[in-house]
């Protein structure tokens, strides 16, 4: 019995270190993207007013959180405020590709963890983010977690399996229709094969492409 025991035990690691390491939208707690939520639920967040609802519903798709940043500062949010309110609603940031105003605009992360984030380039999983960046917040529980929600790491399309795009359907990127399309097109070989082939799902909304383009890479 205390070798079966044995067995499952090793077996659950295994399938958990799996889980983590094919997950590229960091794990979730919560966060909301604004451009892929409900009005109601962008209603509910702090100091959001119906002038700013709309506001953000005229600019989707917002394709970087210093943009949504700047929209909101012209609506007269102020700079604490704004913290707090992307503790709730941010635009996900690219590990690999994401630009320090962006890394800074993640509440509590500032100039140590920006340094943090891009010494450890490239990032190919959540399993090398826990490991990195939890020896920098080891005494701060939670802390690994709360920072990879912010994040992602671009899936590659002409290699991702399906189980890992799927981790990007809270964003409106992993679900089963882009999954189909993204296998659909392989072999990619240009971000205007891209355009053009997902452009043809999209055309009512042309910046729809340039988010998408913002969650993949060709290598």
């Amino acid at each position: 019995m205390s070798t079966l025991k044995s067995f499952i035990s090793a077996a659950a690691i295994i399938a958990v270190s799996a889980s983590t390491s094919s997950a590229q939208l960091g794990r979730q707690q919560g966060l909301v993207d604004p451009n892929f939520v409900a009005d109601s639920t962008l209603s509910a967040l702090p100091y959001m007013t119906p002038a700013i609802v709309q506001a953000i519903k005229d600019a989707r798709p917002i394709l970087s959180v210093v943009t949504l940043d700047s929209l909101l500062e012209a609506q007269k949010v102020g700079k604490a405020q704004r913290d707090s309110l992307y503790r709730k609603m941010f635009i996900h940031v690219d590990l690999n590709r994401g630009t320090d105003a962006e890394f800074l605009l993640i509440p509590g992360a500032g100039q140590r963890m920006l340094r943090e984030f891009k010494e450890y380039r490239p990032w190919t999983s959540y399993a090398q983010f826990t490991r990195e960046i939890g020896k920098y917040v080891r005494n701060t529980p939670g802390e690994v977690e709360r920072l990879e929600q912010y994040t992602f790491i671009a899936i590659e399309l002409n290699t991702f399996a399906d189980s890992t795009l799927a981790t990007f359907a809270p964003i409106g990127v992993g679900t089963r229709r882009w999954i189909r399309e993204f296998n659909e097109y392989r072999p990619w070989t240009s971000k205007e094969q891209f355009e053009r082939e997902i452009g043809k799902y999209v055309r009512n909304n042309p910046k729809e492409v340039q988010r998408l383009w913002r969650y993949v890479v060709i290598k």
